[in-house]
Formats: C-alpha cells, structure tokens, sequence
C-alpha cells in the first residue's frame, strides 16, 4: 500500500493549491511492521526556517497498516515544500516524493509541493468556461477601409501570397511584408467568431511599429496606422461586447523597437530619443553600455533594445493613473496578456496590478510563462506570479505539450502526470481562467505539429519544403487534431484557437504559421467539428470549474471525467492503433451522448483514433 500519494484525495483532501488559512488534511499510511511510535510533518516556507508538526495516530487501515494524519494552513502566502519524518525502533525513516506526487520511504527523494495564495486573490469570472480566439491582425481579415500615415517603406503583399522567408525577398529588412488585415476586418467577422462560440479575442500587438508582428513597440500610445486608429479599436471593442465577446491586448514592456519615438535611432520620429541624446526623457529608460550604440537588447536582437522596467519613469508611463495600461482599459479593452512576463521583474507587476485592477477591477491579466508558473525561477529569485499580487493566468504551455506529445506518441501514463503537475500547484481561481492553447504565432501550427515533421534545429528553406502536408497526412492530421481539441476544449481552463485552425490551415514556424486567413476553401467538416465543440463547452456547466477526476490511461487511452455540481462529464480518448474497452462505473448507465459512440452494458468501446464525450445529470 502506498504511504502518500498527493494525488489522491484519501491521503490529501485538497489537491490544488490553497489559500491563506486554509486548512488541508494531510494522512499517511504506515505499515504496523516498523513500528511507527510517532510521524512528523516537516514543513519549509521557501527561504524560511523548517517547521515540524506532530501527526496524530486516528485508527487502523485493515490490518498491516495504520494511518497518521493532521490539518496544515499557513497564514502567509507562498511556497512550502514538505515531507514527513517516522520514528521507529530502528531509527528514523523518512517519506519523500520519490515521482508522480507518490510518497514513499525514502532519504534522498524529493520534497512535496504546497502553493498557499493569498485569500483575497480572485480572478475574473467572465472568462470561466468561455473560449479565446487568437489573432495576428495582418492576417485575420482586409476590410478594404483605406488607411493614412502608413510609412511609404511598408511592402504590402496581396492577400493569400505567402509570407516573405527568406532575406533576398525582404531587401534586408526582415518582417517588412503586410497584408493590409486591420481591426475593422475583425469587427466585420465577429459574427463568426461568435459562431464559433468566442468569448474573448487575444490580439497580437496592435500599437503603432515597425515589423509585421508589432513586438517592436515604436509608439504605445497610437494604434499602428495600417490597422486603423483609436476610434476603430473603440468600436472593435464595443461591438465585441455586443456578441458576448471581450477583447484582450498585448502588452510589450520589456523591450521597445529601436525605430521608436523613445530610442529613435534612425531618426524617423520628431522626438528626441535615448539614441539621440543622453538628455533625452527616455534616456534612463535602456541599459547602455558605451553610448551610443552598445545596449542591452532582447535576447542578442539589436532591433530590440531592452527597457529598465525598475525605472520609476517608465513605470509610471505604462502603470501610472493616466499610463497605457489605464489608457488602453479606458477604451473598451478587458485585459492584457503580457509578452515575456517572465522577464518583467516583480516591481513592474506589482505596479500593472494595481493600475489594471484600479481601472477595472473584472480586467484580466495573463502572462506568458512557457512553464509551471508557480516554480518559475527567474532575475535571482522565485516568482509569485500567482499567489495573489501579480498575473490571473498564464499561457498553458505545459497543457499544450501534453495533449499534444499524447495524441501524437499515445503515452498516455505521463498525459495525466503531465496535467495534474499543475492543477495540482495552480490556485483553482487561476486554473480555472488558463489560456490553454496548443499553437500559436510562436509555434507550428497544431495540424503541423501532429501530422508534418519536426522543424526543431531546421532552418526557413527546409520548413519550407514541407510546409504543406500531403494529402494523406493532412487527413490523419484532421483526426488527430480532432483528439486534441476534444482535450484541449474539456481540461480545466480556457481552450485557445489560433485563427485558422479550425478551417484548416497549415504552417510550420514563422512566418509560415502566420498565413493570411483562408476565407474562400475551408475545410467543412473541421469547421463544424470546432463549432460543435464551442456549443457543447457553452451548454456544460462542468467545464466552468469543474474538477478533474483522472480515471484511465493505458494502451494510449486516457478517461476522466469534469464534476460539477449537477451534472458530469466523460471524456475519453484512444490515440493508439489497438482497440481499447473501458469498463464504466454504474452511474454511466444512464447517459447522454454528446460525441462519439455510446457505453453498451457499462462498456465503452474506442477505436484507434476515436474518442467518446458524455454527460449524466448528477
């Protein structure tokens, strides 16, 4: 028998983080053998001391075992690590994390993980069991509307070409070709996007620079003047609303473009930059190391000087009461995801917070941090993005790569591992509003990924040859998107839909998963699956905050169910090539069909490559 298992609620009965003052009974199972006479909870807040409580003997487990057990709370947030300490006739023994959140006798394992958040911390309900869309606005949608001040330099390409790849096509000026999307082409389609079931819109940078992918910040307070002006993204945003829609902004702050107002090193702007002058106002915004040309710069890109967010005065133009970030609230948007959160330092979000919150306390604010977002280790010490003063959510990288990496390899043992590493860790309130996605701008896109070959350590010309699938990996490649959007539409969280994915498209990395929007040849039959999905997410209320119950993953199969409190949901998914039955409990008996086949006699048969999603009153 097990001695812990902190996945399992008959050893802890609160798997998930908890708040301050709340109490989690922690219980152990020990064998009679050794002669356990006490057990201790050895308990260590990060950079604090070690704590030891008592356990309490409270009875017999059958016959050879006993259990041991306490209630743990913390009246400060933050993260504890435990484990658990015997006393034996033979000397001490200790109970440690030897894999999988199971506990077992050990010296050398490792610690258990307890986040504690701040009690008050709570994260917008509008976003609960809704659905984002994504969209790169130079692709999505032309809406003809004719544009002013566009810089004459801009090489605009006719919709459907590819993107540019490769520098004798750009003249040595990378991500300089545009399509001419803009943001009255988003309002024109948000009846679609409503169709869809979308409930919040995630646009990639919309404010004025000088790239096609807007990361090079060059005027924050300006929407970039191929896109449209502010009144345009005004009535984006109140027309959004209309059809149920929020719309959420990114926001750049750890670095500008340096073709910028505030760093302006060609000159192209009337303000004085900080490479003009040293006495110019945004001149203690960088970090230079011999004026005027050796900088810090994001990750090596010279274009891409990088900003002292600890700078009071820059901090007060993006997070002050009449800073961007109010500002652009102030216009319709409901939220910021922010690029690189993880480069931003904890002054600087604790700042955004109170500006975001102070302007619109139901706003979102949602960072992206590629892994476990409780454990991130970053500028020299541990983050507490989640523990009630900083972000709501995060970008679920890891949730993207565990449906993805088992719908394509079907091992199913580390999917659920994988999963429950963070909803274990995570604040329910925050896993419940996790922008789960399974491609993106930065990615290849999903189809791609499952179905076409890895572009990892391989350059532009070869994605290039195999950016398009052929035809029969592409119809493998609608099947096993098929799985994984079931899994991404059904975990906890908030599934993402990068635009097109749902029509089809392809695309290895950038810029080929940044296509312009295939509106003339979709493909139908994806585009109902994606449509259902949204209908059956808006009528179950299970996928709002119900909890995750594993119950199954063999044979590159897995099962589990969503609880809420009147009604439950089954999923069930074989991405393997052998059949796979699945004995359900009594209570499926009575079931409704939502996707997929139905139990026979308490049997579920899957197929290879099939699925079943069902739901019972409770």
């Amino acid at each position: 028998m097990t001695v812990f298992n902190a996945r399992k609620t008959e050893y802890k009965d609160k798997i998930r983080a908890i708040a301050t003052d709340e109490a989690v009974r922690l219980r152990i199972v020990v064998p009679r053998n050794i002669s356990c006479s006490a057990a201790t909870l050895c308990i260590t807040k990060e950079g604090e001391e070690t704590a030891c409580y008592a356990m309490f003997w409270a009875g017999m487990c059958g016959e050879e075992h006993e259990y041991w057990e306490l209630h743990f709370s913390a009246t400060t947030a933050g993260l504890y690590w435990y484990h658990f300490e015997l006393e034996t006739p033979w000397g001490k023994s200790f109970v440690k994390n030897t894999g999988s959140g199971i506990g077992d006798f050990a010296y050398d394992g490792a610690e258990f993980q307890q986040t504690v958040y701040d009690k008050a911390f709570t994260t917008p309900n509008w976003l609960k069991g809704g659905l984002i869309y994504q969209i790169f606005p130079d692709r999505f949608y032309n809406s003809g509307t004719e544009k002013t001040g566009v810089r004459p330099t801009r090489v605009m390409r006719p919709w459907g070409a590819e993107p540019y790849w490769y520098e004798e096509q750009m003249g040595g000026i990378w991500n300089n070709d545009y399509f001419g999307g803009d943001l009255k082409g988003i309002e024109e389609k948000l009846s679609y996007l409503a169709s869809l079931g979308v409930t919040c819109l995630y646009l990639n940078p919309i404010f004025e620079a000088n790239s096609n992918h807007r990361y090079d910040t060059a005027d924050y307070e300006k929407v970039d003047p191929l896109l449209g002006t502010e009144e345009d993204l005004r009535s984006l945003c109140a027309k959004a609303r209309e059809h149920g829609v929020s719309v959420l902004l990114d926001g750049v702050f750890s670095h500008t473009g340096c073709d910028s107002k505030y760093f302006n090193m060609y000159g192209n702007y009337k303000a004085v930059g900080a490479y003009n002058s040293p006495d110019s106002p945004y001149y203690s915004w960088y970090k230079f190391e011999e004026y005027p040309d050796k900088y810090k710069s994001w990750w090596g890109i010279k274009l891409l000087p990088e900003l002292i967010e600890e700078n009071e005065d820059y901090r007060t133009y993006i997070c002050g009461e009449n800073g961007i970030v109010r500002r652009w609230l102030r216009c319709g948007a409901r939220g910021w995801r922010l690029d690189v959160a993880d480069e931003l330092p904890d002054v600087f979000l604790d700042d955004l917070r109170r500006a975001v919150k102070t302007e619109k306390p139901d706003a979102l604010i949602l960072g992206e941090v590629w892994e476990n977002a409780s454990t991130k280790f970053s500028y020299g010490a541990r983050r507490r993005y989640l523990l009630g003063e900083q972000l709501d959510s995060v970008m679920n990288y890891p949730f993207a790569d565990a449906v993805l990496n088992f719908v394509k390899f079907h091992h199913a043992e580390g999917f659920f591992d994988a999963i429950l590493s963070v909803t274990e860790t995570y604040p329910p309130q925050v896993t419940n509003v996790l922008m789960n996605h399974i491609g993106t701008h930065d990615t290849e896109r999903a189809i791609t990924r499952l179905a076409g070959e890895d572009p990892e350590g391989h350059g532009r010309a070869w994605q290039h040859e195999r950016n398009t699938l052929s035809d029969r990996d592409y119809r493998r490649g609608v099947r096993l998107l098929r799985l994984a959007s079931l899994l991404q539409y059904t975990l906890p969280g908030v599934p993402s839909l990068y635009y097109g994915d749902e029509r089809g498209m392809q695309g290895m990395k950038d810029p080929f998963n940044r296509a312009c929007m295939d509106w003339t040849n979709p493909d139908e039959e994806l585009l109902h699956w994606y449509k259902r999905l949204g209908e059956i997410r808006k009528g179950c209320p299970a996928f709002k905050d119900g909890e995750l119950i594993p119950l199954y993953a063999q044979n590159g199969t897995v099962v589990y169910t969503r609880t809420a409190a009147h009604s439950e949901v089954l999923v069930a998914v074989n991405a393997g090539d052998e059949v796979t039955d699945i004995s359900l409990p009594d209570a499926w008996n009575a079931c409704y069909t939502l996707l997929g086949e139905a139990p026979v006699y308490g049997t579920l048969r899957l197929e290879p490559l099939t699925y079943a999603l069902l739901t019972r009153e409770r």
